[in-house]
């Protein structure tokens, strides 16, 4: 079955054919007129003489009216070409014709005008270039664990006193469990305390800063003439001692402060034996 043409298409074509047949009758009559100038008089009538003027504005709107018909015809094709066949009508049922389209007068100069089209831009491809590709900045390194963290201070007992700072950890003891009053030979069970403590103090590679404290109260003798000859004595027994368990020598170093650094009020004997102490601090290694 062949498809029949939609109504606007329909109302297209008639359109167009119409300003065709007018163009045409145009084109015609003034080819008539044309001929009239240019045929010979009759018998015993002078020939008029033709006017140059009218036959030259005549010439051009010959060209004119032949242009016009061209544009319409090749409207005309296009738009039967154009219109997409729809679906058949059913059977029996009559093709609406639009009257007022039939009748319509277009404005002056409403052939000539062409619909806009939509061009769609192309695509833009990438430019290439010989430049070599940037290299990627390498990952930063994960910062590793601080073995610090990781120190077994669970074994060390009540009587070690752990303090984590920032960037090291310290082990406090009391000097009463360390030494006899007054005295820098270490205890047996000061003794057994730093046994435990060198076990957890291997396990690192980190310096060791051993400090001995003292009170306020002053101690003259021949042996000991202030707090500062007693606190560097009995840091420097701790770190002979840990150097004999097994603790490198060049890891260790003793410092005495005597009561330059109390804890406790010196005017009460709380704050005193609180004064009294040493303090083994492990270093964080540098980055």
């Amino acid at each position: 079955m062949t498809p029949q043409a939609s109504p606007s298409s329909l109302a297209d074509n008639r359109h167009w054919l119409a300003h065709q047949r007018t163009l045409e009758l145009e084109l015609l009559k003034a080819r008539e007129r044309q001929n009239n100038l240019k045929r010979s008089p009759a018998d015993g009538v002078d020939a008029e003489v033709p006017d140059t003027d009218s036959e030259g504005w005549m010439l051009t709107y010959l060209d004119l009216m032949t242009l016009l018909l061209v544009m319409v015809l090749a409207m005309l094709a296009k738009t039967m070409v154009s219109h997409a066949a729809p679906a058949a009508a059913p059977v029996g049922l009559p093709v609406a014709i639009d009257i007022a389209s039939l009748t319509r007068v277009d404005p002056p100069g409403s052939l000539l005008r062409v619909p806009p089209s939509v061009v769609e831009p192309e695509p833009v491809e990438p430019l290439i270039t010989n430049a070599p590709p940037v290299p990627e900045a390498p990952a930063a390194p994960a910062p590793e664990p601080d073995p610090l963290a990781e120190l077994p201070v669970d074994q060390l007992g009540s009587d070690v006193e752990v303090i984590r700072n920032e960037r090291s950890v310290s082990f406090r003891i009391d000097s009463s469990i360390l030494f006899p009053s007054g005295q820098t030979e270490l205890d047996p069970k000061g003794m057994q305390v730093l046994q435990r403590l060198a076990q957890v103090l291997g396990s690192v590679p980190h310096r060791i800063v051993v400090a001995g404290h003292t009170d306020t109260r002053t101690i003259r003798n021949s042996r000991y003439p202030s707090n500062w000859e007693l606190s560097g004595a009995r840091a420097a027994s701790v770190v002979r001692y840990l150097q004999q368990q097994g603790i490198a020598g060049n890891r260790l170093s003793a410092v005495g402060l005597a009561d330059t650094q109390p804890l406790g009020d010196n005017a009460t004997v709380n704050g005193r034996a609180k004064n009294r102490r040493v303090e083994l601090t492990l270093e964080q290694l540098n980055p």
